[in-house]
């Protein structure tokens, strides 16, 4: 991707996240509709669609030749990461929107033949913008955030860790995570993982897991977290799939190794 090119899309990207946002704070104490997908947990409200479909409208329309994956069915069915592909989760926490009115993003992540080249976490209640060119630092609102400290021990770590583990014995062994909880220094769940993707890489969290993640979940914090040194894999070590559903770990370089083979293949 040429550097005009780079700075075109990360300028207006960030001008159609901020309207996107303003758009959502000033309708979301009005009449809601509320729906459920694939279980009575997964949410999907008006303001979702309403978001992704300017989201998608814009992008198409200021770029006809660049594809969309997105969560609300506004996007396009994709075998490959071919060319310019806007990876795109409207509000990134649903639950917590409709349940809390906060701890919610918008999530965009800008890929060119599968490589990251722009991450945006709207942090939309707090106005905070996480973003990140590739090769460029990451960055909170106009400050650059650090990269990782050198070193870390796993029992002083603090990781975000989802209940599925709890739930589904297929991925990962119940009694494993029992003692990773108990290793490590502290645990926490905020229900969005754009927002745990982003706090992994402002370094106010050291790791985070779920079981269950979609390539909209990841895509901008896979490169923010990249830019300050930190390393997100499957949870066998093994690279992310940004065409399917996949267990995810995002964490520190430090400690991902160590949570992997001793926590996470431990017993396969």
């Amino acid at each position: 991707m040429n550097e005009d090119l780079r700075i075109n899309l990360y300028e207006q990207a960030k001008e159609w996240i901020y309207k996107a946002g303003e758009n959502i704070r000033l309708k979301m104490n009005g009449p809601l509709t509320v729906d459920t997908k694939s279980d009575a947990k997964d949410l999907v409200t008006t303001l979702d669609k309403e978001t992704e479909k300017y989201l998608a409208a814009t992008i198409k329309k200021t770029y006809p030749d660049h594809k969309l994956i997105s969560e609300e069915g506004y996007g396009d069915e994709l075998q490959t990461l071919d060319g310019i592909v806007w990876i795109v989760d409207p509000i990134d926490g649903t639950m917590n929107f409709v349940e809390q009115k906060r701890n919610f993003a918008i999530s965009v992540g800008i890929y060119e033949d599968g490589i990251g080249e722009i991450g945006f976490i709207y942090n939309v209640m707090d106005d905070i913008l996480y973003s990140a060119r590739r090769g460029e630092g990451a960055y909170k609102n106009d400050r650059q955030l650090p990269a990782l400290q050198d070193e870390l021990l796993l029992d002083e770590s603090l990781l975000s860790l989802t209940h599925f583990w709890l739930c589904d014995n297929r991925l990962v062994d119940k009694n494993n995570m029992m003692d990773l909880v108990q290793k490590v220094r502290g645990t926490r769940s905020y229900g969005s993982a754009a927002l745990e993707f982003a706090m992994v890489a402002e370094g106010v969290l050291d790791g985070y897991l779920s079981m269950k993640l979609s390539p909209w979940d990841v895509a901008a914090g896979m490169i923010i977290v990249h830019e300050v040194g930190g390393i997100t894999t499957a949870i066998d070590g093994g690279s992310v799939n940004m065409l399917r559903n996949q267990a995810i770990i995002t964490a520190h370089p430090e400690i991902i190794e160590t949570i992997i083979e001793q926590y996470l293949q431990s017993g396969k």
